[in-house]
This record gives structure tokens, C-alpha cells and sequence, in this order.
């Protein structure tokens, strides 16, 4: 785990805690967006509705690609020791989640590939002309393709729930000591996920889906994020104080106007108001989401680092 500490401190903390800047929440984020736009393209290909010429799951692939190898630069900008990543891909440690990270990334890129060869862009049959054989060859195997759509869903939540693990296994870090961890980053990464593609979509049948699927998303998050506050408040004291830092410490402002209101329950009334055709549909309430879920990765990122076992940091 020591390969992805960065070197930089907060001198406002303590010199011996190690505090990472906006690459780690950046790359968290990023990799649960990844993992629900897996997930959903998956399900489509799945229903079998990469037969639609305007469906996103024939666009969300090389979209992935490019947003993964994003924040997979981000993580290599924080490494401390940035020339020696590939020794993690030398050996496989069944108790190291940052092992089985590694290898679910290097697994992630060839289901996503695997997708965008169903119906590869011009642009791209343009240039290698052989992709149209190769695209034919799987389209026409509905076998194959469902394969792709379950290869991909599957991935999609390992690697979502990757991203929380990572924090999770840190057992010197009171806040982020819990199991839900992972749930919360992989139901945040679908809603992320599903706000976004609600954005770039341009099948409206798959808007208004994705538009209810988020509702469910956001609903089921902020269920997790009370779950997760409730287990750190009934444990001990220090994971008390560690949980008071977001419920009414320095954190608690933005915890509770971006994430929790801006991020969740406004956009929640507003798609909610949508998908009952109260309100139209506007782009207001899937950016929110979006930007909701990258600054809960910031929060939960930092507010983790300063909680401390041995209390380094004040009581609230």
C-alpha cells in the first residue's frame, strides 16, 4: 500500500500523517464513473439494444477508455515511487487491495475494447479497415455479445467496489475503517454514472431510464451514507470523532450542502419531478449528481486522513 502514499504533508495536521492532494480523489472518482457506465452499457448490450442506432452503449466504451487512462494518470501523478507501478503486475497478493485493483484495471480495459468492437465509429473503421469484418463477426453472435454485456456489468462493479476497498483497508484511518465503504462508492459511481450518461445520451427512451434509475441510485445512497455514519457512531470513540468531522466538524459544510443537498436530495426532487412529468428534464440535476459524487470522494479522501487513531486532530 505504500506505493501509492504521497510524500506531501499538511503541516496544519502533523508532519508523520501523509496527505493526499486532488489525484487520489480524482482517480477514486473517476474509476467509480467508469465502473457504473460499465455497468450500464453491460445492461444494455445485455437487452440486446446495441441493435439501436442511437443507444449510448455503442459510444459509452471508448468514452471509458479515455475517463479510466484519465485517472489512472491522476494515480500515477501521486505515486511515490511513479518508475515501479509494474512490479504490481509481477505478483498477485489475495490480501492487498491495491493487488486485486491492479489486476481488475488490467482486466477492465480489454471488456471495454471488447464492447467498442461491436459497432466501432467511422472514424475509426476508416482508419483500420478490418474492424468492420471483426465488428461484423461478434454483432451478429447474440451469444458473444451478451457475454461482452455480463463481462462488462461484472467488472464494472468489482472495479466500483475497488475504489472504496482502497480506503477501507486502511485500518489507521477511523473514517474510512468501514465495510460500507465500498457499497457507498459503487452506488455513488452508478448514480455518477447514470446522471452522466442521462447527459449524453441521445435516445430518449434511455434518457428517461437512466433518469429513474438515477432516482434509485441517489435513494439508495443516501440510505449507505446513513448506514455508514450510523456504524461509525456506534463504534468507538474514536470512530466517533472521526464520524463528527463530517456530521459537524471542518468537513461538515461542504458534507452537507454539496454532497448531501446539492448532490443528492435536490437532484433527487428535480428528476423525481421529471420522471412524473411535473418539471421537464434539464441538465441542472444529472450535473449536480456528477459533481456531487467527485466532491464526495474529496471529502470522505481528506476528512479520512485527518481522523486519526491516536487523535491528532481536535475534538468537535
Amino acid at each position: 500500500m505504500n506505493e501509492i502514499v504521497s510524500t506531501r504533508t499538511n503541516p496544519m495536521i502533523d508532519p508523520a500523517i501523509h496527505i493526499w492532494g486532488w489525484e487520489i480523489p480524482v482517480y477514486l472518482f473517476l474509476g467509480g464513473l467508469v465502473a457504473g457506465m460499465m455497468m450500464i452499457s453491460g445492461y444494455f448490450l445485455f437487452r440486446g439494444r446495441q441493435k439501436e442506432m442511437a443507444t449510448s452503449c455503442l459510444t459509452l466504451p471508448l468514452l471509458s477508455v479515455v475517463l479510466l487512462s484519465l485517472g489512472m494518470f491522476a494515480l500515477f501523478l501521486d505515486l511515490a515511487h511513479r518508475w515501479y507501478f509494474w512490479r504490481m503486475y509481477m505478483t498477485f497478493q489475495p490480501a492487498s487491495p491495491m493487488s486485486w485493483g491492479s489486476w481488475i484495471l488490467l482486466l477492465v480495459y480489454p471488456a471495454l475494447l471488447a464492447n467498442a468492437l461491436i459497432r466501432p465509429p467511422a472514424w475509426l473503421t476508416a482508419r483500420i479497415p478490418a474492424l468492420v469484418t471483426l465488428s461484423e463477426r461478434i454483432g451478429t453472435r447474440s451469444a458473444t455479445v451478451k457475454f461482452i454485456g455480463i463481462a462488462n456489468m461484472l467488472l464494472g462493479a468489482m472495479l466500483g467496489v475497488y475504489t472504496g476497498v482502497l480506503l477501507s483497508a486502511f485500518g489507521a484511518r477511523p473514517l474510512w475503517n468501514s465495510s460500507i465503504l465500498g457499497l457507498l462508492f459503487l452506488t455513488s459511481g452508478l448514480s455518477s454514472a447514470a446522471a452522466f450518461v442521462h447527459l449524453v445520451a441521445r435516445d430518449e427512451f434511455e434518457q428517461k431510464l437512466l433518469a429513474k434509475a438515477d432516482n434509485a441510485f441517489l435513494t439508495a445512497e443516501i440510505v449507505i451514507i446513513g448506514m455508514f455514519l450510523i456504524g461509525l457512531l456506534s463504534s468507538t470513540a474514536v470512530h466517533i470523532e472521526a464520524a463528527q468531522l463530517l456530521l459537524s466538524g471542518p468537513f461538515a459544510p461542504v458534507f452537507w450542502v454539496f454532497v448531501i443537498g446539492l448532490g443528492i436530495v435536490i437532484p433527487l426532487i428535480v428528476q423525481s419531478l421529471a420522471v412524473n412529468h411535473k418539471v421537464a428534464h434539464t441538465p441542472v440535476a444529472p450535473i449536480l449528481v456528477v459533481l456531487g459524487g467527485l466532491i464526495l470522494r474529496f471529502v470522505i479522501v481528506q476528512a479520512g486522513q485527518v481522523s486519526h487513531w491516536t487523535r491528532l486532530f481536535p475534538s468537535h
